[in-house]
């Protein structure tokens, strides 16, 4: 990628926005971190929702275009930093797969964790998005336990997004913990480049506490 090209990283710590910074590490991307404040409400804000209307984090900004939805920017920049060997190639066997699982997390476990946060009463199956909780839930167990990663033993993007979120829903008691569910967060957490941005999103955190204290 042309490094004169710098990617501008909307973000806030402590959010759904951290895997997004890891997967930024796990790249090794140049970027410009625009943090902000969500308890203070930075997000919502006139000059932020002229980035992204939903005021949400993250977002990305990239060659004079917005990227925003998580999946479409893991894919985004997977792809656009191919080096990395972190998104399999338009005819590699495993890009359909790959692209399931970006897809599987936004239509599916997100919707579902959410409803199942809220305690929502359960749609009939054939007017729910994803079906039923349960069985999102078992669809993503069975898929980790034939390898160490959602391709196999292959680690891509998809498992920057999926372990991230699958930590912070265990850690929150949202989803139940599950031995398939934790050894996949550990090795995820392992990897260098994951730690450091962890590290680095807790400082951030921890900055914006003491200013506001």
């Amino acid at each position: 990628m042309n490094t004169t090209h710098r990617i501008v990283f909307h973000h806030a710590p402590n959010s759904r926005s951290t895997s997004t910074l890891m997967l930024l590490e796990e790249l090794g991307a140049q970027y410009d971190m625009h943090v902000m404040n969500l308890a203070a409400g930075e997000n919502r804000r006139p000059a932020y929702l002229k980035v992204n209307p939903m005021g949400k984090v993250p977002a990305i900004e990239h060659r004079g275009g917005l990227v925003t939805e998580r999946p479409a920017i893991f894919a985004y920049l997977a792809d656009i930093f191919p080096e990395a060997g972190l998104a399999p190639g338009l005819s590699d066997p495993l890009r359909g797969p790959y692209l399931r699982w970006l897809a599987f997390y936004g239509t599916c476990f997100e919707p579902a964790l959410i409803d199942h946060l809220l305690k929502r009463p359960a749609s009939p199956v054939s007017q729910c998005p994803y079906g039923d909780y349960d069985t999102t839930m078992q669809t993503v167990a069975t898929q980790l336990s034939k390898g160490a990663w959602l391709l196999g033993e292959r680690f891509s993007a998809v498992d920057v997004l999926w372990g991230h979120a699958l930590a912070w829903a265990m850690g929150t008691g949202i989803v139940a913990r599950q031995e398939v569910f934790e050894t996949y967060v550990e090795r995820l957490m392992a990897r260098p480049a994951v730690r450091r941005a962890a590290d680095q999103d807790t400082a951030l955190a921890r900055s914006q506490m003491l200013a506001a204290a």
